[in-house]
């Protein structure tokens, strides 16, 4: 690369870098809906008046509003519900239909069950539930009204305690939250 090459990519790299600061001197918004003008000024107004709180500016139309602050969950001690893995979707004990309802009652009992096939070993085949050893997990059925065989809804546990919903045949699992 010769000198005078060299010369015109550092001047290059010089007014990148300015277009760089100046785009940013020059842009209003701070991304919090205050001006970065607000934010910094420290002219003879502010001076004058003293410290001061930012004041409150309209919402801009596209801006989304603040949630509701979130309500901690009661502690694991207190419910005596855990959820195996918080990125599964559980369900209300009180919002499964009657016959689910029935099934836990049944596990809780330790049976008898409806089905000859109530209690065996779950597989997990679809990998759906977090991954435990051969044997872990065990399954209910659940009684589908109108249906002539086991129908698809099912009730499966784990040797921890832990119980998992679906109406879909393993398709989809929720796990069961008893808090509620």
């Amino acid at each position: 690369m010769t000198s005078k090459n060299r010369l015109w990519t550092v001047l290059a790299v010089l007014l990148c870098a300015i277009a760089a600061a100046v785009g940013y001197v020059v842009s209003d918004d701070t991304g919090d809906g205050t001006s970065k003008a607000a934010a910094t000024s420290t002219g003879p107004a502010s001076a004058s008046s003293g410290p001061s709180a930012p004041k409150p500016t309209a919402p801009k139309s596209g801006t989304p509003k603040p949630s509701a602050p979130a309500t901690p969950p009661p502690s694991a001690a207190a419910t005596g519900w855990v959820p195996t893995d918080p990125a599964m979707a559980d369900v209300c004990r009180t919002t499964l239909p009657g016959q689910a309802l029935d099934t836990l009652g049944l596990i809780a009992k330790g049976g008898p069950y409806p089905y000859r096939s109530d209690g065996i070993v779950f597989e997990n085949r679809e990998n759906r539930l977090p991954r435990k050893a051969s044997g872990y997990y065990h399954e209910f059925t659940v009684v589908t009204p109108g249906s002539g065989d086991r129908g698809a809804r099912r009730v499966v546990t784990g040797d921890s305690g832990e119980q998992y919903w679906t109406a879909d045949h393993y398709g989809t699992f929720q796990e069961i939250d008893a808090r509620c």
